[in-house]
């Protein structure tokens, strides 16, 4: 008996959307189970994501539903029927699965906006600088363990190179400027880097600054991925004990808000890179 593929996090968010398709109807498990023609064992199963579902059934649930979005319904088939594992999956087993989550979100994210505080975003960070953050993981991990997930940060930071690059917009908090992570060397080449990234076309930095005081969201990182369609889009943030991935649409709105005002608080992308450049010369 072959394996059964990972639940990779595409597989998962069809699930819950589809889930989400028949609550909005109001149509109850066992009413879509018998209009579709099969038990509601398989529909919940469907719907947790344990079994796979094909195009027609995706197409037939979202007739029975009343579902007319016909971009949402074919940009499920298409999650549905992507069956590529991506590099990420050979990290499975070695890391922890909300890593693998995070960076299948940024590898088919047709956009990415981030808010920092305390700390460089992760698509943004040098191999040292990164080293430095995972040796301070509780509890602490063996050097593999923190080569393994220093890898896997170069490694999404991918989706910011190549032909087709991914567009990236981020606001950083000053505080994350100052913080000397690594010592002076490791803090400026950090912060050089920075300079570097804010000059490529598709690269958007912000600098929050110490003077604007309290903002919304203050001391909360958040990654928002950009799906295909805005009700695949996918609110990513960073918890103590890991990642915690957000779909519900309400929520969607409230971090796209939140992203909007931090984005419209900060400096000027041309005075943001003056204050880095005048932060590395200092340190």
């Amino acid at each position: 008996m072959s394996a059964r593929p990972p639940l990779t996090s595409r597989r998962l968010r069809v699930a819950v959307e589809l889930r989400k398709m028949r609550e909005r109807a109001g149509i109850t498990a066992t009413e879509a189970a018998r209009e579709l023609g099969t038990g509601q064992g398989q529909l919940s199963s469907v719907e947790s994501g344990r079994f796979g579902v094909s195009p027609e059934r995706i197409r037939a649930l979202a007739s029975i539903y009343s579902c007319a979005d016909q971009a949402f319904v074919e940009a499920l088939v298409d999650l549905a029927t992507d069956r590529t594992l991506g590099w990420w999956e050979t990290y499975r087993g070695v890391l922890p699965s909300g890593l693998l989550d995070l960076a299948e979100l940024e590898h088919h994210a047709v956009a990415v906006r981030t808010a920092y505080t305390s700390h460089m975003p992760g698509l943004l960070q040098t191999a040292e600088h990164a080293r430095e953050i995972f040796r301070h993981v509780i509890p602490a991990p063996t050097p593999p363990e923190v080569e393994h997930r220093v890898s896997h940060r170069v490694k999404r930071q991918g989706v910011l190179y190549g032909a087709h690059p991914t567009p990236y917009r981020t606001t950083v908090h000053e505080a994350a400027l100052h913080m000397r992570v690594g010592g002076r060397t490791v803090a400026r080449a950090q912060l050089r880097h920075l300079l570097d990234m804010s000059e490529l076309e598709h690269v958007t930095i912000r600098v929050l600054p110490f003077d604007v005081g309290a903002f919304p969201g203050s001391g909360q990182s958040i990654n928002y991925l950009y799906g295909p369609v805005p009700q695949l889009d996918t609110a990513q943030l960073d918890q103590f004990h890991g990642p915690v991935l957000l779909d519900a649409e309400a929520l969607l709105d409230k971090y796209r808000n939140l992203l909007d005002v931090v984005e419209a608080t900060a400096l000027s992308t041309t005075k943001s890179r003056d204050l880095i450049h005048s932060i590395a010369q200092n340190l």
